[in-house]
């Protein structure tokens, strides 16, 4: 595609500054423009993909925390975000750190399963764009009718979007009626094809959900708070891909489940590469309980969380022993 001649200047700019490593009051003077002028073009150089920075996470693996909670619960990679006084907004941090994470773990040709939620939609929108190939983003649950930006479908097509890759989403609801709908639905050819192709995928990106009157499924319907109530103390401990686990991380035996589609979690953890990513600290009780049931191998969360969960699995271990 032609570089549009408003762009031209973005783009000279935007070489000379990042590939050549020329000062911008040095870029200003060769394109005869002001330094202000240089500034702004290389904002808009960020700001539209066509310069993508990237840090390496090393920084955040390479923290003892991080390597003590890899050895506790038996993770392949854990990176935390920090949190202090000087960072306004923590959930941020992660968001921003998960984003660049997922793009080192994205692979040429790799498939991606995508679940939903503020979290996920969260690192698609800080996400840079990038440019890779025979990659394809696929939709692990049904969607959603709520007006929402976090559906399924959007988190789907936002992350095959930055990602310039093809992005399959799932035409059916998360939740049906009846049993007996659900149960025909996923017999057909198409969806059955989908939810089998699932294990199929090299990497999962997805967060866990809480379950209670903040849940996602609660706002948007799908449960009222009252039956999430009822479901919270038959052993309901989080929500996974629309579903709802118990706190051994396995599928909760309960009508909403059998009315869901969305893939199994057989499926899901036949994923070699799980990427789960914890913004909240209420969501620790959610989160101990896909861990337990190996719905995760690369964890992204803040640093009170890992504290926590390493905590958590160091007064397991006293009692065990």
């Amino acid at each position: 595609m032609a570089i549009r001649p408003a762009e031209q200047l973005i783009h000279k700019a935007a070489w000379l500054y990042y590939a050549h490593g020329l000062r911008q009051d040095q870029v200003a003077s060769q394109l005869n423009i002001s330094r202000a002028s240089v500034a702004m073009y290389l904002r808009k150089a960020r700001e539209t993909g066509i310069v993508n920075i990237s840090t390496s996470t090393q920084l955040f693996t390479d923290d003892v925390l991080a390597r003590k909670l890899e050895d506790a619960l038996s993770l392949d990679a854990v990176w935390i975000a920090p949190e202090n006084d000087h960072i306004a907004d923590p959930s941020t941090e992660i968001a921003v750190l998960a984003a660049s994470v997922f793009l080192e773990l994205v692979k040429k040709g790799d498939r991606i399963g995508v679940a939903w939620g503020r979290t996920v939609y969260m690192i698609a929108d800080i996400m840079s764009y990038a440019d890779l190939q025979d990659v394809t983003v696929v939709q692990l649950c049904g969607n959603l009718g709520a007006p929402y930006s976090y559906r399924p479908d959007q988190c789907t097509m936002e992350i095959a979007r930055r990602l310039n890759a093809k992005g399959l989403n799932f035409y059916a609801p998360l939740v049906l009626s009846t049993e007996e709908l659900a149960r025909a639905l996923r017999a057909e050819p198409v969806i059955r094809e989908q939810l089998s192709g699932v294990g199929e995928c090299d990497l999962a990106l997805y967060s866990v959900g809480a379950v209670d009157a903040d849940s996602h499924l609660v706002k948007c319907g799908a449960l009222t708070s009252g039956e999430m109530a009822e479901l919270r103390s038959r052993g309901a401990a989080g929500v996974i891909a629309g579903q709802i686990i118990d706190a051994d991380g396995k599928v909760l035996d309960c009508s909403y489940n059998r009315r869901v589609i969305s893939a199994e979690l057989a499926s899901l953890r036949a994923i070699a590469r799980r990427l789960m990513v914890v913004q909240e600290d209420s969501k620790f009780e959610p989160l101990l309980a896909a861990i337990a049931g190996g719905l995760c191998t690369h964890l992204v969360v803040g640093a009170r969380m890992a504290q926590r969960l390493l905590d958590h699995a160091g007064a397991t271990t006293e009692k065990a022993s």
